[in-house]
């Protein structure tokens, strides 16, 4: 179901959404998850300073296992359905080892392009801050300017009907924004 916008936007938004229902048989191809990533590639960035970083795996690898145990169980009773799971990371400091407090804000941007290329290809994806950060940076062996923000689940899109409960709620429950007037503190033109 479509998201019922105050104006025109492009469909891949109007359509997109972040279900918890993948397909387990489902198999990425090599060529979406590198456009995906290409797609995240070329996100604006302060200074071009490119704070983001990615462990990527696939269903059944190591990696794909590593990120998976790191997520809280909630998640990980969904999540290993998923073609891929992406730990998205920042580089926090700038080289004279001063914060870098942009980091989170270009690595947002790199998301939010590899999100809406991965649903122009047909695939779904859902961001999750549901995961021990501490956990995954000890798994990568992550430096200490690098830090864990999000984890991304990348797939082909199930039935709802193999989740149940909140799951099952959270999957079939209507998409919702609060309105342009609640987040545009000034200048929301008529």
């Amino acid at each position: 179901m479509s998201a019922i916008t105050s104006t025109p936007i492009h469909p891949v938004l109007t359509n997109r959404r972040s279900p918890r229902s993948f397909d387990a048989n489902a198999i990425i191809s090599n060529d979406d998850l590198l456009a995906i990533l290409e797609a995240a590639r070329w996100a604006p960035s302060a200074n071009n300073f490119q704070p983001w970083r990615f462990h990527v795996g696939v269903r059944g690898d190591e990696v794909f296992n590593s990120i998976l145990a790191a997520l809280v169980p909630f998640n990980q009773s969904w999540a290993n359905r998923a073609s891929a799971l992406v730990l998205v990371s920042v580089v926090n400091q700038n080289e004279d080892g001063t914060t870098r407090a942009i980091s989170g804000f270009d690595a947002g941007l790199s998301v939010s392009q590899l999100t809406f290329e991965a649903h122009s290809r047909g695939q779904v994806a859902h961001q999750m801050a549901g995961f021990d950060a501490t956990k995954a940076a000890q798994t990568f062996d992550l430096a200490e300017a690098i830090s864990p923000i999000v984890v991304i689940a990348i797939g082909t899109q199930g039935p709802a009907e193999q989740l149940e409960g909140v799951l099952l709620e959270r999957e079939n429950a209507p998409r919702q924004r609060k309105e342009l007037t609640e987040i545009v503190l000034a200048g929301l033109p008529n």
